[in-house]
Formats: C-alpha cells, sequence, structure tokens
C-alpha cells in the first residue's frame, strides 16, 4: 500500500473551471441582446472614444489577430462599429463604435454588473479587489 499524496491546491487549473463557467454564464448573458463576448469586449474597449485598429483590438481582447476579420465584419454588418476609412494594404484603418454599439453596450452593461457581484460570485465585497489584483497578476504572469 502506498502513501496518497496530498491533494494539491492546482491554482491554474480552479481558474480554468471557474472560467469555462463563467464563460458560458456571459455567452449567455451577450446572446440576449445578439452580441458574443468578443464583440462585448470590442465594444466595451471603444467605447470610451479612442479608436483601435484589429490589431490593437486583438492585443485588448488577448484573442488572436486572424479571429478579428470575420468579428469586426460582423459588427460592421450590424453597424455597431466603423472604419475611419476603407481598408488598405499596408495601412491600419482605425476602428469607432457607433451609436449603436453604444445604445447595444448600455443595454447590456447593467447585467453584466449583476453577474458580477460579489454575491451572485460568493465573494465578500471587500474581498473583491483583492481577488481582482490576483487574478491579474496571474493572468501577466502567464502572458
Amino acid at each position: 500500500m502506498t502513501d496518497a499524496l496530498p491533494e494539491e491546491d492546482l491554482v491554474l487549473w480552479e481558474v480554468v473551471q471557474t472560467a469555462n463557467l463563467a464563460a458560458r454564464a456571459f455567452r449567455e448573458l451577450f446572446a440576449t441582446v445578439g452580441l458574443t463576448p468578443t464583440q462585448f469586449g470590442v465594444l466595451a474597449c471603444l467605447a470610451d472614444g479612442d479608436d483601435f485598429t484589429k490589431a490593437e483590438l486583438a492585443r485588448a481582447l488577448m484573442v488572436r489577430p486572424q479571429s478579428m476579420d470575420p468579428l469586426i465584419e460582423a459588427l460592421l454588418a450590424e453597424a455597431l462599429v466603423e472604419r475611419d476609412g476603407p481598408p488598405r494594404r499596408g495601412r491600419a484603418a482605425g476602428i469607432s463604435i457607433t451609436d449603436a454599439g453604444l445604445a447595444r453596450l448600455d443595454r447590456i452593461r447593467p447585467r453584466v454588473s449583476e453577474i458580477n457581484a460579489p454575491e451572485r460570485i460568493g465573494v465578500a465585497v471587500d474581498a473583491v479587489p483583492l481577488l481582482v489584483a490576483q487574478l491579474r497578476a496571474i493572468r501577466a504572469s502567464l502572458q
């Protein structure tokens, strides 16, 4: 008979498992207003008034640059974003949010706050800042 190994606290595995549940909740939430989580991320990035290129948005959202073309095309088709000019070889076009994009974002933001509420996620209000700081530190060390 062998000695049982002590159970490890596998932080990253817990993050993955938690991320899967959180991603599902966000997919369902954003679908109610016709968005994907990444589309929401694009609109949220653009909402402060800055124009981004596709490459800048990919970096901000931590997604592959190749995934941005269909994403931006879908947002353009719904008039949620606009380009500052036609895309041209060798020149990155800036992308900005439209009034329709801001309206869509305004419709979902209160529900994003609700889904993140400390009582909903089982975290004490005063523990949230530390948890967020720890998750950001983990993300930064993995990048």
